[in-house]
């Protein structure tokens, strides 16, 4: 069976599953109602011709289900662990004349599923390896496990699930309390598939990677787990990641393994080997603990000694300060490295830190930084008393047992992660490469401390280009960022400042009504705002609060400082659109994109909407014949629908024959 249209599936889910989410969660059209319908009969066809379903297909409406507690089960066979060696040389010796399949260890959750006539029917963890927990309705939901698959016997198979580092990031980001926040991607993986509710497991992005076919009785694999896994593929089930090898080629794919850890998205704690032969590893049977057919490879971990310069104390948004070791740079696992987290107060004086202190540092799974060993214990570093990034008082908090220090001033900079972050994203200042990471560890290091600051960044370009994940071209990069977010727009600024509910639409209402003058709008009455189209008393509340603060007002003049504000072109007082509200659906022809269109509106004084109400005069879409959810509201509330071409012909004045 061809893998191609299981490749082919898997694009179009995720096509279609982008345009589901700008439609239904964000009320805008990526592609026009007409692609829809043709990408989901094309997928329909092909679920069909393959007999394969995958979990996430817009053709299946997979129920959540809240369990009151996981049931037990019994696995048929001992799920057994895997001898490990750390020995590239003892690797070849046990593969011997062999061919095998070296693959990566990955560090999640082991997962056993079983199919019956074509369907997922049970999935249960591996547990203690004698009883595991069944998790079937959970496994449902998984990002990438198919529901149904050709195969119409009973099909046996283990795999890993796990949760990309990516994901585990994101997920992590949204969580701001530190000690909130997962510590890795294997925890957040186990307690994700034994959830009680589905629903959060679905949301957590789990994924499903075979390592081993357990059953699949009448097909023919010639002796081969290869084969086996290419076949797996045409089931759709994604496979781990894995290279065929000999004693001659074993040590050069090892090392190929090695240099791939640090981009890899996959959480793993090492490699697996197993025998190609399925007949010869089976007659090998197992020990009491082990199976014989396959074997654990474990990097040894690449050790150094050097010397700590000093303890480097970082905040965070909830002002937890993280004690960070800055030693002299070492090489470990072709990489250089200064910098490791120490995490808390215990683990600080557990190691008995000092400056000048000789340690001894390791990557651990080859990728984190980490101390291993404090040679002369001098413990002597100092715990701060005030916090290095706005100099209020600290105190250390102790929960179970784990004693960490926090920042007590609650106007700290490094609290205020979130307006930093805001007037860098897409729609205020657009600067690449501010990520709110990123953000927090400039902020941390004391490199902004007010707006203006992010624009002299350049005051501190040694100590960021040796920051980890940033170097000469990343510098670079941002560099040419910012400098390109200096010119900007004054709705763009406004709403990058935050203040509560004033979003970028009323940002150009405002701009609008007070004809682009800051000064005026600033020093508005609440009266005065909600004059405004669109401001009521709320919104005017929160804009007079932000501009009574006299720290608000001197960083927002700071901010201008640094900023060429583009002079709008006032449209006049009673433009063509004033009083006309639009919603822009499907795509556009005669404008680069819908945002364009929309700033047309809004130059002649119209507005533009996301959604079709009793409000909206005009729906612009080239389609007007689609039936779209928009459509289809337009012409229940007797709204014109008319055309890019028509809206083209308002704008010149010839409404009359509009349509």
């Amino acid at each position: 069976m061809d893998s191609r249209p299981i490749e082919r599936m898997k694009e179009l889910i995720s096509i279609l599953s982008e345009a589901a989410k700008a439609y239904y969660q964000e009320s805008r059209e990526i592609m026009s109602n007409y692609d829809y319908d043709r990408l989901y009969d094309e997928l329909a066809a092909l679920e069909k011709k393959t007999g394969v379903i995958l979990s996430s297909s817009p053709t299946q409406n997979v129920g959540y289900q809240v369990l009151s507690e996981l049931p037990k089960e019994a696995h048929e066979s001992p799920m057994l662990s895997l001898d490990k060696t750390k020995s590239v040389e003892a690797l070849r010796e046990w593969l011997g004349e062999q061919k095998g399949l070296l693959s990566w260890k990955m560090d999640g959750l082991t997962i056993v599923l079983t199919y019956e006539n074509g369907s997922l029917v049970k999935a249960v963890t591996r547990g203690n390896g004698e009883i595991g927990e069944v998790i079937t309705s959970n496994a449902r939901v998984f990002a990438n496990i198919p529901l149904n698959i050709a195969y119409q016997g009973q099909l046996v198979l283990r795999g890993e699930a796990i949760i990309r580092y990516s994901d585990f990031n994101r997920i992590n980001e949204e969580i701001e309390d530190v000690d909130a926040k997962y510590k890795n991607p294997r925890n957040l993986c186990s307690g994700s598939v034994r959830q009680l509710n589905s629903q959060i497991t679905a949301e957590r992005n789990v994924h499903f990677l075979a390592f081993a076919l357990v059953r699949a009785d009448g097909v023919d694999f010639s002796n081969s787990r290869k084969r086996q896994f290419e076949w797996l593929k045409t089931q759709g089930f994604e496979v781990v990641e894995y290279r065929e090898v000999t004693g001659e080629n074993l040590e050069e794919t090892v090392n190929w393994f090695a240099e791939e850890v640090g981009e890899n998205d996959i959480p793993s704690d090492g490699l697996v080997l197993l025998y190609d032969d399925i007949a010869y590893g089976e007659s090998l049977g197992r020990t009491a603990k082990f199976p014989r057919n396959s074997i654990a490879f474990k990097w040894a971990d690449e050790i150094r000694e050097t010397r700590l310069d000093f303890i480097e104390w970082s905040p965070s948004r909830t002002g937890l300060i993280n004690p960070v070791a800055v030693f002299e740079p070492v090489e470990l696992e072709g990489t250089t490295v200064s910098r490791a987290s120490v995490h808390n107060i215990s683990i600080l004086e557990s190691l008995a830190l000092g400056e000048g202190d000789r340690i001894t540092v390791y990557k651990a799974n080859m990728i984190i930084p980490q101390i291993a060993e404090n040679l002369t214990r001098s413990g002597s570093v100092k715990i701060p008393d005030t916090c290095p990034v706005c100099g209020g008082a600290t105190r250390i908090h102790q929960v179970n047992d784990v004693k960490s220090l926090y920042c007590t001033n609650p106007d700290c900079q490094a609290k205020r992660i979130k307006s930093f972050t805001l007037l860098v994203s897409r729609d205020a200042l657009n600067i690449d490469g501010l990520s709110e990471a990123t953000l927090e560890k400039f902020i941390g290091a004391g490199f902004i401390h007010e707006y203006a600051d992010i624009f002299h960044l350049d005051q501190h370009k040694e100590a960021i280009v040796e920051m980890e994940g940033f170097g000469e071209k990343s510098y670079e990069n941002l560099m040419e960022s910012v400098k390109r977010a200096s010119k900007t727009t004054l709705p763009r600024v406004i709403y990058g400042l935050g203040i509560a509910g004033i979003g970028l639409a009323n940002a150009k209402v405002l701009c609008r009504h007070f004809r682009y003058q800051l000064d005026a709008m600033r020093h508005a009455k609440a009266e005065e705002l909600i004059e405004a189209d669109g401001i009521g008393e709320v919104l005017a509340q929160a804009w007079t609060d932000y501009f009574q603060n006299e720290k608000n007002n001197e960083a927002v003049d700071h901010l201008l400082k640094e900023l060429d504000i583009e002079t709008e072109t006032l449209s006049e007082e009673n433009g063509r659109l004033k009083g006309m509200t639009f919603v822009i659906t499907g795509t556009v022809e005669h404008f680069a994109n819908r945002k364009e269109l929309q700033a047309a509106i809004e130059a002649q004084g119209g507005k533009a909407t996301g959604t079709v109400s009793a409000k909206t005069t005009y729906l612009i879409n080239n389609d007007k014949a689609s039936n779209s959810s928009k459509n289809k509201k337009a012409r229940e509330l007797g709204i014109p629908v008319i055309s890019e071409e028509e809206f083209l012909q308002m704008m010149k004045g010839e409404e009359e024959n509009a349509y």
